[in-house]
């Protein structure tokens, strides 16, 4: 295979943003299952979306207002893979007006204090949001990492991204012929093939999902087998990149804030209505909550 090995992608910054806190997210992200990366850069495979191409990408901030793309794949590919990774990392929403919602906010905009320049890192694809919420539903978080694992390494494709090999999620059509994992639960390899299935079908699409309004959008990925309203959440705001939609049903969420705001009653409407004054980042501001909620698990730990 043809490939590109030197910087022929360049994303425009529009607002704060690190890449250094991006990979640093990411590399202490389970499902993402990657290694530490160099310092300030940030190495990604993954199937391209729609085209299932494996490719690599290795991305690096030379400035505060731009970040290059290395592409590490077909030489036709290259402006769909930064396309992506742009998406993957929430740079292709104009962050310029963010910090007004800390200025609405003092709690967010303390978040926005302890977290200068983090934007939501998002799985590759929609498709990958989907399988994960499959595997991980109803079981520990450490066995659907190696449930995930164990269908990367069998059914994935490896990729070489500056100078390491990085494994991809299988493409659809590789994961719609899989077989019986051990330790994976009977309905779930049915719920994954007929999730690659709608993936190959368009129906994952993250520009079609995210040019739907987002309850539209929400119903319409419920109609995927073992996906609820919280998985859907999960493909839309992590999988699609939706910047402004407020998770009803995470319910680690809500704890988070019902202790950063002192309610200790408060119901997800009057979370809700809160969140309002988030908006047009209300998944943004959702996402720092749950990086600072994790980070203060592990430091009481």
């Amino acid at each position: 295979m043809t490939t590109i090995s030197r910087p022929c992608g360049e994303i425009a910054v529009h607002g704060e943003f690190d890449l250094a806190a991006a990979a640093r997210f990411l590399t202490g992200f389970a499902p993402a299952g990657q290694p530490d990366s160099e310092p300030a850069a940030l190495r990604v495979a993954f199937a391209l979306d729609g085209e299932w191409t494996p490719v690599g990408a290795v991305l690096r901030q030379r400035s505060p207002g731009e970040v290059t793309v290395e592409v590490h794949g077909p030489p036709e590919h290259t402006d769909a893979v930064v396309g992506q990774v742009r998406r993957m990392c929430s740079l292709d929403v104009d962050g310029a007006a963010f910090p007004e919602a800390g200025a609405r906010d003092p709690v967010v905009s303390l978040l926005q204090g302890l977290h200068p320049g983090l934007r939501p890192v998002l799985f590759a694809s929609p498709y990958e949001a989907a399988c994960w919420a499959v595997l991980s539903h109803r079981i520990w978080m450490t066995q659907a990492v190696r449930l995930r694992r164990r269908l990367t390494e069998r059914y994935g494709t490896e990729v070489e991204a500056g100078g390491s090999r990085l494994r991809c999620f299988p493409a659809p059509a590789a994961l719609a012929k899989a077989e019986y994992q051990p330790g994976l639960p009977g309905p779930k390899l049915p719920r994954l093939r007929a999730i690659a299935e709608a993936a190959a079908e368009g129906m994952l699409d993250a520009a079609r999902l995210r040019a739907m309004p987002a309850e539209e959008a929400l119903k319409e990925l419920q109609l995927l087998p073992g996906v609820g309203r919280f998985s859907a959440e999960l493909i839309l705001i992590r999988g699609a990149g939706h910047p402004d939609v407020f998770p009803r049903s995470e319910t680690r969420l809500h704890e988070i804030m019902r202790d950063a705001y002192h309610l200790p009653d408060a119901g997800v409407a009057e979370l809700a209505e809160i969140a309002e004054a988030w908006a047009p980042f209300r998944s943004w501001v959702a996402f720092l909550f749950r990086v600072e909620g994790e980070a203060r698990m592990r430091e009481s730990r």
